[in-house]
């Protein structure tokens, strides 16, 4: 395992993130295709012995049973100092009208139930898992800023939203002398580029690091295009992603298999490998439900693509809206 310095921070990360959504009690929330916990455990395990030290969950992924059981896990396998938490709060965790959302209020009483869900006394990484329309960023702000000023929270980081919003967030920080974002989780893989446009380029030029979700494209770089899965019928959100361009979809899915295939290593090897070659990224987050999905991941990291399978699996690409918003 390597490890690269988050941003414009100190804090190291490892260069790959194990994301933590497919944790999570199934009759918990909506997502009804996650592992329960004796099953998430094992691959949690996994990881570590792997090196990989960096967790990323959300208070809203199975109703906060995946912050319980990364949190229980991480303190059984790992010293709390050796690994980097990140979580992250928006979704509405309620049916009362403040159990959602970036007011102050809803940030305020969100860290709590995450940082006792999670057993620690606070999280390295908080981010806003949304842009909040409806509660002015100066809000936001200042109430990231007092988490940091608390000691709940070490740094702050944002998730998929308009480069405006981002670059406003940053400006109101700045003026305002408060803590601002040091890292930007986006969509990005060889489905999704439209980030490289205005986000990507925006975060290299104010030095935020990069961590693409569903860099596989909910898996769909790893497998035929047609091909199905368990969890297909199950993940609605997933439902909603990649439909743009079937012609395109088709072809790159084709050429990471046509590589893959080149190279006799699995489809997800060069998926991750094409996002890590990418200038503005950091590390990757990865989702795993099975062992095999950890191995791959961490095996990617020896692969360099030549400039002709670059071209390869780019070439492909036509422009479409950006999705998962």
């Amino acid at each position: 395992m390597r490890y690269t310095r988050l941003g414009n921070t100190g804090m190291k990360i490892s260069e790959v993130v194990l994301g933590c959504m497919s944790f999570g009690t199934p009759d918990r929330g909506n997502h009804a295709w996650t592992l329960d916990e004796e099953t998430s455990r094992p691959l949690i395990r996994r990881a570590i012995e792997q090196g990989i030290t960096t967790f990323d969950t959300a208070d809203v992924y199975s109703d906060g049973s995946s912050e319980e059981i990364v949190g229980r896990a991480l303190a059984d396998f790992a010293q709390r100092d050796d690994v980097v938490i990140a979580t992250k709060v928006h979704g509405r965790m309620g049916d009362s009208p403040n159990r959602g959302g970036l007011s102050r209020v809803h940030i305020m009483s969100a860290i709590d139930d995450s940082l006792r869900r999670l057993g620690v006394d606070h999280v390295d990484l908080y981010q806003i898992h949304r842009w909040d329309a409806e509660t002015p960023i100066e809000e936001t702000m200042t109430a990231l800023h007092d988490l940091v000023r608390s000691g709940k929270v070490r740094y702050i980081g944002a998730s998929s939203m308009w480069a405006w919003q981002f670059a406003k967030a940053q400006r109101v920080a700045e003026v305002n002398s408060l803590t601002p974002f040091v890292s930007m989780q986006d969509q990005y893989n060889l489905l999704q580029r439209e980030e490289e446009r205005e986000m990507h380029p925006l975060c290299i030029d104010e030095k935020v690091g990069v961590l693409p979700w569903s860099p596989l494209a909910r898996g769909r770089l790893t497998r035929d295009w047609d091909a199905e899965t368990e969890r297909t019928g199950k993940d609605l959100f997933g439902a909603t992603l990649y439909s743009s361009d079937d012609s395109s979809n088709r072809a790159i899915v084709d050429a990471v298999a046509g590589i893959a295939g080149e190279r006799g290593v699995a489809r997800a090897q060069v998926a991750l490998a094409w996002v890590r070659q990418q200038s503005a990224v950091t590390a990757p987050i990865v989702g795993a439900t099975k062992q095999k999905h950890i191995d791959d991941a961490i095996a990617s990291l020896d692969i360099e693509l030549s400039e002709s399978e670059l071209e390869h699996l780019t070439s492909p690409y036509t422009p479409r809206n950006p999705e998962g918003f």
